[in-house]
């Protein structure tokens, strides 16, 4: 796997940043950006059991997928109050994810306002996400394919990503975002994973205040290396191709796998799983 660090920068023009990262779509972390939000001096993991501690918030885990698994469906539930303890007291597994400010918590939306980096944000889906030490993401892409601005806070993130052209040796799932859930992206076992060593891609360590943006389609694998949390604000794919293919993973390819988990089972993913594996070995002549 050969990843180079994400180009940063403390600051950066609109124009500057649609010239050389938007329109290229390269990623880049912001280091110093402000544009007057009070949540960088305000968000914090006890600010956020303070405002949120009596909701329910749903948890995940990096179990494997299972075929009885609904889409997106979560694993535990906990009041943020609770969870907000546990990752204060002890490593756990448990994330955060895809946690709608709007809907769970309007007063957090005073905190930030959508700035303008020449591409038209999505205002009704600004997520929180949430994680303790150690825990992490599978790779993935994001359903929609969307320009994502990745705001973090409190702690430190690992992040490594991938753009699409690498699929050939990500080991993608088929009829899925992900990739084999088996591979330690932070630490891979090329032995076991012989495609990877052909990979390009990039890696950076996120701090609070920083962004990161993750151009249209880019897998993305997160590991917390401290309890902390982010923000994505999102913007929709401006690529007709890329365009496409989100409408086609949300309107057909997420139905057609749900239908086969029923359909078939556990025998599914397990096939998916395989197919992983040896489609992507074909690609460097390794025959099964």
């Amino acid at each position: 796997m050969k990843l180079v660090e994400i180009n940063r920068v403390k600051s950066i023009s609109k124009e500057d940043f649609v010239k050389n990262y938007l329109k290229p779509q390269r990623p880049l972390v912001i280091e110093e950006f402000d544009c007057n939000w009070a949540a960088h001096s305000k968000w914090s993991l006890e600010y956020m059991k303070k405002v949120a501690g009596n909701k329910i918030v749903p948890l995940y885990d990096d179990r494997p997928v299972h075929h009885e698994d609904g889409f997106n469906e979560p694993h535990a539930e906990m009041l943020m109050s609770e969870y907000v303890d546990l990752l204060k007291r002890e490593p756990t597994k448990y994330r955060i994810f895809l946690w709608n400010i709007l809907k769970e918590v309007p007063a957090l939306q005073k905190d930030f306002s959508y700035p303008d980096f020449g591409i038209r944000l999505l205002k009704g889906v600004p997520m929180l996400f949430f994680g303790g030490k150690d825990s992490h993401t599978f790779m993935h892409y994001d359903i929609d394919l969307a320009n994502i601005f990745h705001f973090h806070f409190e702690g430190q993130k690992e992040c490594i990503l991938f753009p699409q052209s690498e699929n050939k040796y990500l080991y993608k799932v088929p009829h899925a975002i992900i990739t084999h859930e088996s591979i330690d992206f932070s630490n891979p076992d090329f032995k076991k994973w012989p495609a990877l060593e052909n990979a390009n891609g990039y890696k950076t360590t996120l701090k609070h205040g920083e962004v990161l943006y993750m151009p249209e389609g880019f897998w993305h694998y997160m590991k917390y290396k401290t309890p902390g949390f982010s923000m994505s604000l999102r913007a929709l794919a401006r690529n007709p191709k890329n365009f496409a293919h989100a409408a086609y993973n949300i309107f057909i390819m997420r139905h057609f796998d749900v239908l086969m988990r029923k359909l078939r089972g556990q025998q599914w993913i397990e096939e998916k799983n395989k197919k992983a594996i040896v489609r992507t070995n074909a690609n460097i002549g390794i025959k099964e």
